[in-house]
């Protein structure tokens, strides 16, 4: 999972964890790279450019070096001073003159191709990349909107959007630009070596003498200063969390007059995050002297070295700047590899987590327009379920649980907490399936239905509604692919929903909000309710769907929803009993089996009953208890 980092203002951002190299980690993040072979052409090609762009750059040291010759007289041959001197290509610069205005134009002519090399290697690579990431992208959110309800009990939510954000965005990085710079820096370290090799033996070694040197310093201090940074930043974030906590807590805060503890909190982290930056302070100090120590040192130590060299005619002063830049090629090479390493690092993290969720089995979802094989009347039957949730195994929620509903009928399902009421809708939902046991729609088994189809033929109105930040129209015509205005105002009126909407400026394309927060819960209990009735389900499942409303709101609702169960099979899951009056059945469940089972006449004239207990127990102080 992704580590906490801050800003500079404390606020959070993704920091993903680094994990050590190894073979099965390797071979997870290589079968990430199957999203490139729809765009493995351009993905090679971009490669190649890779190379020449890498080879065109080495090109200009060479020339600048040509220049300062050439300044010292009309034409400057290339020096043959080493072994390799004597091959063809040495044999054809030898005989080439050099004169100012000849390098000056093959410098812009250098500069142009690499110009062209250099877009070529970024648009092809940024083209694979983005292309390969949406379909992981898009891979990904499949399998995770198709896992089955025990995996969102187990994951965070914030966990799997960090997956689908901060993961993600790091295979995007590795793919657009850490993997083209990594190649790049072999190239350009391959090209630099050889170069420097071919214009001074001597020199070269002790060149590699030094900047190994440089190199070490600058990773070591480098990941102690990171380390130092992130955790001041944490300690930052934490005092930010104080400040949070106290002012979204102030009157608790002020009750318990506790202002001078909160102060002192505060005070103590703060005091930590100065230490702390202090000590960062200390290293930075010593990192940054030491490198410009150690950087002009042996930049100062090669050119005095070279100057003697010049003196006694090895090189060239030409010769001797191609090898300085170079070797400046060479050592920044060194140094960004570590960077690359970490990222490639984070990347393997990144791409492990990412294979954990595309590996998870999903549920059998028809990802496609549904045609639905049989033309289903909403019986239901449960026979001898038993049922506990995966987390909790030892807890048995449903014990040889049996009902049968007839289609059409309205059933009430009531009983004291913990009963396994709700645990009733899951599997009616079958967001989880029975240990044991079978439900049938139709006397059809459930395992026999695709459960897409299954789900088609049920609408759920639940007590806390979820809408979406779109419109109310969209959210009424919430998973349909066309939308009908007619057919959803219609729905509307139905739930008792038109009048409120009509009164909105912008009607039925009025933003409701995240998770519809612009709307009051009556209101959007209506719009649940006719994204119900828009469905047609054959089976309906109410799981509390008025116990949080007003009276005003739930009579509304109440009509909304009689409107709704009217010719459908109707789940009613209720605490406040006086909504389920009229319920055609009503079905007593103590835990997990059926207790009782009847109408409300019926089971109040059993004197000893668990549902005249629990009538007595919730009316017998506000006077609403009747014989």
């Amino acid at each position: 999972m992704a580590k906490r980092n801050y800003n500079s203002n404390g606020q959070a951002k993704p920091e993903l964890e680094k994990v050590p190299f190894t073979k099965e980690r390797f071979k997870e993040a290589l079968a990430l790279f199957s999203y490139i072979k729809p765009y493995r052409f351009k993905f090679f090609l971009s490669m190649l450019f890779i190379g020449l762009s890498a080879m065109s750059t080495m090109v200009f040291p060479f020339l600048l070096g040509k220049m300062i010759d050439a300044a010292g007289a009309e034409t400057t041959k290339v020096k043959a001073s080493l072994p390799m001197s004597e091959g063809f290509l040495s044999a054809q610069l030898n005989q080439f003159e050099w004169t100012l205005n000849t390098i000056i134009v093959l410098l812009f002519v250098q500069l142009s191709v690499q110009m062209f090399f250099s877009f070529m290697r970024i648009y092809l690579l940024t083209d694979v990349g983005e292309r390969s990431l949406a379909a992981i992208r898009k891979d990904l959110y499949k399998n995770l909107i198709a896992q089955p309800m025990q995996f969102f009990s187990e994951h965070r939510v914030g966990e799997l959007s960090s997956r689908l954000s901060a993961d993600l965005s790091q295979i995007q990085d590795a793919i657009s630009f850490t993997l083209a710079e990594f190649l790049r820096g072999i190239f350009t370290l391959v090209i630099g070596l050889i170069s420097i090799f071919w214009i001074s033996n001597e020199l070269a070694f002790v060149m590699l003498s030094v900047v190994p040197l440089v190199a070490i310093i600058a990773v070591v201090f480098g990941m102690r200063i990171r380390k130092m940074s992130r955790k001041a930043q944490d300690q930052l974030a934490d005092s930010s969390t104080i400040v949070q906590e106290t002012l979204q807590g102030i009157s608790v805060v002020k009750a318990f007059s506790a202002e001078l503890y909160e102060l002192n909190r505060y005070s103590k982290n703060i005091k930590s995050v100065v230490d702390i930056a202090i000590k960062n302070g200390r290293y930075r100090g010593a990192f940054v002297s030491l490198m410009i120590f150690s950087v002009f040192g042996a930049i100062a130590f090669v050119m005095w070295y070279g100057s003697t060299m010049i003196q006694i005619g090895k090189i060239s002063a030409g010769d001797l700047t191609m090898f300085v830049i170079f070797s400046a090629f060479v050592g920044g090479t060194f140094a960004g590899f570590a960077d690359m390493f970490s990222t490639l690092q984070k990347t393997i993290g990144a791409t492990q987590r990412v294979r954990e969720l595309l590996k998870q089995t999903p549920e059998k979802l028809a990802f496609k327009t549904l045609q639905t094989t049989k033309n289903f009347q909403g019986a239901i039957r449960f026979e001898q379920i038993e049922f506990s949730y995966p987390s909790r195994p030892e807890v048995q929620v449903l014990n040889a649980f049996s009902l049968k509903v007839s289609a059409g009928t309205q059933v009430a399902i009531v009983g004291p907490s913990g009963a396994g009421k709700s645990t009733i809708a899951a599997m009616l939902l079958r967001f989880y399936e029975p240990n044991k046991g079978t439900i049938y729609l139709d006397d059809t088994a459930s395992h026999s239905i695709p459960l897409s189809e299954w789900r088609s033929q049920m609408a759920y109105v639940p007590q806390d509604v979820i809408l979406f930040g779109g419109t109310i129209l969209e959210n009424i015509a919430y998973g349909l692919e066309q939308i009908d205005e007619a057919a959803v105002i219609a729905a509307a009126k139905k739930a008792n929903a038109h009048d409120f909407i009509s009164k909105f400026p912008e009607g039925y394309q009025t933003m409701v909000g995240e998770r519809g927060i612009k709307l009051s819960g009556g209101q959007r209990q209506r719009v649940a309710i006719a994204r119900a009735i828009l469905k047609n389900p054959r089976i309906l499942i109410l799981d509390e769907a008025t116990s949080s409303l007003d009276s005003e709101s739930e009579q509304l609702v109440q009509e909304a929803l009689d409107n709704l169960m009217q010719n459908r099979t109707s789940f009613v899951i209720a605490h406040r009993l006086s909504t389920i009056k009229n319920a055609q059945q009503i079905v007593v469940i103590e835990k997990g089996a059926v207790k009782e089972t009847g109408t409300h006449e019926q089971l109040m004239s059993n004197t000893t009953g668990l549902y005249k207990r629990l009538v007595e127990l919730q009316f017998e102080n506000v006077g609403l208890y009747s014989k």
